[in-house]
């Protein structure tokens, strides 16, 4: 692995890449002995269980994932049980987390695990589950069954960016074989789930993205970062993701009973998700710009601006706008649109945003009518 050190190049007192490996491994298991937060997926080797949470924490932080694991598992205990369950039931208990696709490949992958009699035992085999990429592979398999496989995430790319002072963006090709071929290379013989819980845990607690409390750690007197000043600009990416702004003009249109629902089902955000009747614009919409999305035989009794929201996702800025149409008598049918009871709305998953939305509704928000 003397090739490391001509990309990472470490400048640090004392280091070298050959006598250092076993003994960061080492201080690595017993930080996370000391120190690692108890949480429910550690305490099994169920396959089922360790996918779940794994998915579940992708893009989405410990505080916010504990309590939609707990409710997730409660929901859908078994893989069994979660192949079985139809889709709007999966994305109504995933409302909320964001990243449906991420939903939507758990129920695919559900399928395939019953249908083959159980969760394959190799990491080629985990990598054939729909949804399930090198480092959810390489979670359930040292998690569970032990295989000698690094995990890598944010928090490993960072943690040993830092330690070895590794000069190549980790969002690019080689900076991803680097880090690989490192976490690979630290990886102790017969330890692999132990080490690969302690350094992502080390990443999320310890060595964490802005001001670490370098003084505190275990790593002080060896890390490249923190000899050579560079703890802030540690790791190195190259790429920054374009953002796109879109706006969106939401309508609950309603009688005392009955409301519109649409699914979303086109290849974009919350595929599989229900909403109201919407129409994007290219701008703010106000006034006489609002291009209502309904044909005009409505017998509509008033509309209302009942709020707006800006809404931040990892590439794209919503800024929604939600109005309420009052109509008398019967809702029509389209066929765009379903019709359901206002009572029974609770039951279909909506995108964080326009539940967001709707909660102003009784909050009282709202404007004069139009």
């Amino acid at each position: 692995m003397a090739f490391l050190g001509y990309f990472c190049r470490p400048k640090a007192k004392n280091w070298s890449f050959g006598d250092k490996m076993e003994s960061i491994s080492a201080e690595l298991i017993k930080w996370y002995d000391e120190h690692h937060r108890d949480l429910p997926w550690r305490d099994t080797t169920d396959p089922y269980a360790v996918w779940i949470s794994e998915i579940i924490l992708q893009q989405t932080r410990v505080a916010q994932g504990y309590d939609y694991y707990v409710r997730f598992m409660r929901e859908f205990p078994t893989v069994e049980s979660l192949a079985a369950a139809d889709e709007d039931r999966v994305m109504r208990a995933w409302q909320g987390l964001g990243y449906y696709s991420r939903a939507r490949n758990l129920h695919a992958a559900a399928r395939q695990v019953v249908e083959q009699g159980g969760f394959p035992t190799t990491y080629e085999g985990l990598l054939q589950l729909k949804g399930v990429g090198e480092y959810t592979a390489a979670a359930i398999g040292s998690f569970s069954f032990g295989l000698p496989v690094a995990v890598v995430d944010g928090n490993v790319s960072r943690v040993l960016s830092r330690l070895f002072g590794m000069q190549r963006p980790i969002d690019s090709t080689a900076g991803k074989m680097l880090i690989h071929a490192l976490a690979a290379r630290l990886l102790p013989e017969g330890h692999s789930a132990q080490f690969n819980q302690a350094i992502m845990e080390f990443g999320a607690l310890q060595c964490v993205p802005r001001n670490p409390d370098c003084l505190a750690c275990p790593f002080s007197g060896t890390c490249f970062a923190l000899e050579e000043g560079k703890v802030g600009v540690l790791p190195v990416k190259s790429h920054k993701q374009k953002v796109t702004e879109r706006w969106f003009c939401y309508y609950y249109i309603h009688n005392d009973e009955r409301m519109y629902v649409h699914k979303r089902t086109a290849d974009d955000i919350w595929h599989g998700l229900y909403e109201l009747p919407l129409v994007e614009t290219d701008g703010s919409a106000e006034g006489d710009d609002i291009a209502l999305p309904f044909p005009c035989e409505l017998n509509v009794a008033s509309i209302r601006f009942r709020g707006g929201r800006k809404h931040v996702l990892s590439h794209q800025v919503i800024h929604a706008q939600l109005y309420e149409v009052s109509i008398q008598g019967e809702l029509p049918s389209f066929s765009r649109y379903n019709i359901i009871r206002i009572e029974d709305a609770e039951r279909y998953a909506f995108p964080r945003l326009l539940t967001l939305l709707l909660e102003g509704l009784d909050a009282g928000d709202g404007a004069a009518e139009t």
